[in-house]
Parts: structure tokens; C-alpha cells; sequence
């Protein structure tokens, strides 16, 4: 087999592990998550996506760069998995306070039809930390690829539609590399010890 046929056989192979991972969850990092060569994992978050900010920039690949960040994918109609998320982001910033730190968390819609800048601004506002992030459906189609993502709209029987989405948490670190991936509702203790890890080195 050559050596591209091998590449794209790992990075099919990964791309397969890491959907799985994020769609059912145990909180891992990427010693666990590396292809052969050790170089899948470091794709995550690479791509050609510009998406807008509630901050009013622009999201890409080189903002994840500089300091430790979380992504987390998510709608603002979510009955659930999102709201308790921002809740646990929450509580990990307070804890992060004591020492000195604060993470950065972007949350992307991946609801772009009805999540605008503004709505998104208005959502994450209770917060501290947290920047929206939304864009064209074909931008975002373009991040959800770049971040190994599942995202699909579901038609309701009563009119309208919902999302399925990742309820997983990504960890970058400072050279803006995934660094951990933390499953919907972690052992706090687990998921505090992961993201304390992203600031020491």
C-alpha cells in the first residue's frame, strides 16, 4: 500500500474512532486519540472555515492558537444538552477564577437558519468566557467537517425541526492542537483536572 493510500486509510479509520468518541463519550486526550503516524488528531479544528463572533471577529483555525480554548457545538433551541453545558462552563470558570485563569469557549450553532449573531450574542451573554459563533450554513458545514462533528436536523411531528448535535467538549491547547475531549456531564473532579492540564507547560 503506498504511503498516501495509508494516510487517507488512517485518517478514515480515525475520523470513524473520533465520531464515535464524541458521540458517546469518555473523556480522552490525544495519546488516545492518534493515528499511526501520530498526526490525525492534530487535524481536528484545521480547515478553511471563517465564521462571525458575538465578539464581533472572526473564528478560524488561527484563533484557537495562543491560549487554551473549549469548542463546543451546540443551538440555541436545544431543550437540554446545551443549556447544562453552559451551566458546567460556568462553574468551571468560577473554579479557573481561584486560579487566576479563565478559559475561552467558543460555542458554534449548528443552527445557522435560526441562531443569528445576535440571538447567539443574547444566549451565551450569562456566561463569562463564552463567545458565540454562527455563519452561513455553508461555512458552518465547513467547520462541523473540520471539528469531526455529527450535526443533523430533525423534522417534529408538530412542525419545525430540532438538531442532533455532538454533546461533547473540545480541549485545545495553547498551540491551538486538540488536547482532550470531555464527554455531556463529566465527573467534575475529571473534567477540572483536564482543563487545569491545558494551562500547565
Amino acid at each position: 500500500m503506498s504511503p498516501a493510500a495509508r494516510s487517507r486509510l488512517a485518517a478514515a479509520l480515525f475520523g470513524t474512532a473520533v465520531a464515535a468518541v464524541l458521540a458517546g463519550g469518555a473523556t480522552l486526550y490525544v495519546r488516545s486519540l492518534r493515528g499511526p503516524e501520530g498526526t490525525i488528531a492534530a487535524t481536528i479544528g484545521q480547515g478553511g472555515y471563517r465564521l462571525e463572533t458575538t465578539a464581533g471577529g472572526a473564528f478560524t483555525e488561527a484563533v484557537l492558537e495562543g491560549a487554551p480554548s473549549a469548542v463546543f457545538f451546540g443551538f440555541t433551541h436545544c431543550p437540554e444538552v446545551c443549556p447544562t453545558t453552559l451551566g458546567e462552563v460556568a462553574q468551571w470558570q468560577d473554579e479557573l477564577a481561584e486560579d487566576g485563569h479563565a478559559l475561552r469557549v467558543f460555542f458554534v450553532t449548528v443552527d445557522p437558519e435560526r441562531d443569528t449573531v445576535a440571538q447567539l450574542r443574547d444566549y451565551v451573554s450569562w456566561v463569562p468566557g463564552v463567545t458565540g459563533v454562527s455563519g452561513s450554513p455553508e461555512e458552518i458545514a465547513e467547520a462541523v467537517r473540520a471539528f469531526r462533528i455529527f450535526a443533523r436536523k430533525v423534522p417534529l411531528e408538530q412542525g419545525g425541526y430540532t438538531m442532533d448535535h455532538t454533546a461533547s467538549v473540545l480541549l485545545f491547547g495553547r498551540n491551538g492542537k486538540l488536547a482532550g475531549v470531555l464527554p455531556y456531564q463529566p465527573d467534575p473532579d475529571a473534567a477540572m483536572e483536564a482543563i487545569r492540564a491545558l494551562y500547565q507547560g
